[in-house]
């Protein structure tokens, strides 16, 4: 048997609880109805929703070193200064 299957599974809160732009926690990336009913899932249902978030995280990071990756001249939220002179 895995320590997993004897243990609870607690919360992976870390506090932060903001959503979002697709409604998942910003800390622990779960959905709003995942962090609600927390408490009523079975072990199983809770590995799903851990599984489930550590996919989450990924995507957004991966998305995050994308949007990094962009070189300055592409990036419109940093615009190059033109000469002066």
């Amino acid at each position: 048997m895995e320590q997993i299957e004897i243990f609870e599974i607690p919360s992976p809160c870390r506090g932060i609880c903001e959503v979002n732009n697709r409604g998942y926690c910003k800390g622990c990336f779960r959905s709003r109805e995942e962090r609600f009913h927390w408490h009523a899932l079975s072990e199983q249902q809770k590995r799903k929703v851990i599984e489930l978030c550590a996919q989450r995280q990924k995507r957004v990071m991966a998305a995050k070193k994308r949007s990094s990756d962009i070189p300055p001249a592409d990036n419109p939220q940093h615009p190059e200064q033109e000469d002066l002179f």
